[in-house]
């Protein structure tokens, strides 16, 4: 018998117990914290720039070309592209649930190499930038002048150039992605009457900035070979690219015969500005650039989100006066408020199993048993998870909830039997053997039958079996090692810790007894009637059985519960064709209306 070796040592049976006990802490502390399992598509992001081009023109020659060379990469889904007027195109390629990121990213990477050939010279030049991130956003940090004294160029450009880099090298961080962001540009706004005054067109000027704002290499001096050996080489340096927009306007456009010279301040207005104006961004009517937060794929959200937290104040030191930040959307605070909410149902329901367990079997040798027992069921389920590569989410922590009700029997089927032979006069071991001959089979088909309840969920197939296959799977898991438990842990302690010491129970235990009593004698007779009047039975367990049916198409449908999570996302649409200036004017009205309601703790508004 398998059990008879563990009731004879019972201190391998406690060790056992003890490794799958500390492997489940160990995993614990690794597995990624998340609200639901990964059930969305990981993406790979391809995205470009082709500064003046239509969004027809970026999408006939630089979208169309990359499409087809991305499309049939392994593992792909879908793919689709966004082309905007500001120059701007974007990609994004989504891949089947379960797909490793790193290598659909150098996949597409790859195949976008090999498509670089058919692009504009001037996107060739830019490059193609190939990221994975999540779809689902993290955080949006605001970054805001609650006082007014910097716009938004400044705050866009102060958040790239000190905050950015700094967020994409925490570990975790997917992508910190500016939303409407404004970086410095030299702005030239051409006068066309003066450019038609001196015959000249617009691809004139174009031509002049770029061959006199260029940086060339004028070689070396004193360079090998050379006849005369010299003590050193110099490099000759020559001007650098423009930054200022006094050095822009000072550009030759033409030179006369009589020495005089045509510059660019005489034909256009010259000016440091933003690189578009195409979004204008809020915080509650302040000016506020927004910072998005996409976490990687199997990263642990909590951590990730102490980890930006942690960037953001150490960044905060060395701001300037009258800039500060705000975190008014962080997904993780809700995920951590439901884990706490699932992990004091976890410690409810193991105190109500724990007194269930004592009202009943009235002894606190036994009760210690099941205590002891279940624990190793449930952290040893950790284990089986991080070696499946699932995560710590609400879905797993039901699981979990759960699988406390359903392990707790395979003790006390064991404790029970143990108790039952002890009162026929055995001693403690005795009873551990005779009753692990009797029950053991009766263990193992408990758990294969469990198993084949919950297994077939993990091989549903669309959006649905992905977002339960965790649940199915942990709750198996915890089955398994529970059936282990009870052929092992539990007959071993029931020989070393129960007692021969049967007394009568005394007042509340002797009330309690004689209560069930009458409750299983009134029992027995309602199945003793039910019995006899069959029929009459039948007929009322078929009404139930309609009733319930009826009741069954009534109710509403969802992948999962609707749960307030202190968001409320508006969507506004203008008519087509309508002005930056028109839509800040309709968004700063809708403000307006909606900052009435005190509840309303802060409004972001992204208006373009």
């Amino acid at each position: 018998m398998f059990s008879s070796f563990f009731i004879k040592n019972p201190v391998f049976s406690a060790v056992v117990s003890i490794i799958i006990v500390l492997a489940g802490l160990a995993a614990m502390m690794n597995l990624p914290i998340e609200q639901y399992p990964r059930v969305i598509p990981p993406q790979i992001i391809v995205s470009t720039n082709y500064p003046g081009a239509s969004a027809d023109t970026l999408a006939k020659t630089v979208a169309a070309p990359l499409e087809e060379q991305i499309n049939g990469a392994k593992n792909m889904l879908y793919m689709n592209s966004v082309s905007e007027d500001s120059g701007k195109v974007a990609i994004n390629v989504f891949f089947e649930v379960g797909t490793d990121a790193d290598s659909a990213k150098i996949d597409v990477n790859n195949r976008v190499q090999a498509a670089l050939s058919k692009l504009p010279e001037q996107v060739q030049r830019q490059g193609v930038n190939v990221r994975e991130r999540s779809p689902s956003m993290l955080q949006v940090i605001m970054l805001y002048s609650p006082e007014n004294t910097h716009d938004i160029t400044y705050l866009s450009n102060y958040a790239l150039m000190n905050i950015v880099d700094d967020l994409k090298r925490i570990n975790g961080v997917g992508d910190a992605t500016i939303f409407g962001a404004k970086d410095y540009a030299i702005r030239i706004w051409i006068d066309p009457l003066k450019l038609s005054k001196y015959k000249l067109t617009t691809s004139d000027v174009i031509s002049v900035i770029k061959e006199q704002n260029n940086q060339y290499s004028a070689g070396k001096i004193a360079q090998e070979p050379i006849k005369d050996k010299q003590m050193f080489t110099y490099t000759i340096q020559t001007p650098e690219r423009l930054s200022d927009p006094l050095q822009f306007s000072e550009i030759i456009i033409k030179a006369n015969e009589d020495g005089s010279s045509l510059k660019l301040k005489d034909v256009a207005n010259i000016e440091l500005g933003s690189s578009s104006y195409d979004m204008v961004t809020k915080l509650n009517d302040a000016p506020a650039i927004p910072v998005a937060i996409f976490l990687q794929s199997g990263a642990n959200a909590l951590e990730t989100a102490r980890a930006v937290e942690k960037v953001l104040l150490e960044s905060k030191k060395n701001f300037p006066a009258g800039l500060e930040y705000k975190i008014p959307y962080d997904s993780t605070t809700f995920v951590e408020i439901s884990i706490k909410e699932v992990a004091k149902t976890f410690i409810e329901a193991i105190a109500l199993v724990i007194l269930i367990i004592f009202l009943f079997l009235q002894n606190w040798r036994a009760t210690l048993i099941p205590i002891l027992a279940v624990p190793v069921s449930i952290i040893g389920a950790f284990a089986g998870m991080y070696a499946l590569g699932f995560s710590i989410n609400l879905l797993t922590l039901f699981g979990l909830v759960l699988a406390i009700g359903i392990v707790v029997d395979d003790a006390i089927i064991v404790i029970e039997n143990v108790e039952r032979h002890m009162s026929e006069g055995m001693t403690p071991k005795q009873a551990s053997f005779q009753a692990m001959k009797e029950v053991s089979s009766a263990l193992i088909a408990i758990v294969l039958v469990l198993s084949a309840v919950f297994i077939p969920v993990a091989f549903m197939g669309g959006l649905t079996g992905e977002m339960y296959r965790q649940f199915a799977i942990t709750i198996v898991i915890s089955i398994v090692i529970s059936g282990f438990v009870a052929l092992t842990l539990t007959p071993s302690l029931c020989a070393t810790i129960l007692k021969d010491n049967h007394t009568k129970p005394q007042g509340f235990f002797k009330w309690f007894n004689t209560f069930f009593d009458k409750a299983t004698n009134g029992y027995s007779f309602l199945v003793k009637k039910t019995i006899r009047f069959s029929l009459i039975s039948i007929l009322l367990f078929g009404g139930l059985i309609f009733i319930s049916y009826d009741m069954f198409k009534s109710m509403k449908t969802g992948l999962i519960p609707n749960e307030d999570q202190g968001t409320i996302f508006v969507f506004s649409y203008n008519p087509g064709g309508a002005s930056i200036s028109r839509t800040d004017e309709f968004t700063t009205e809708l403000n307006s209306i909606i900052s009435k309601d005190s509840n309303i703790e802060d409004i972001i508004t992204l208006a373009g």
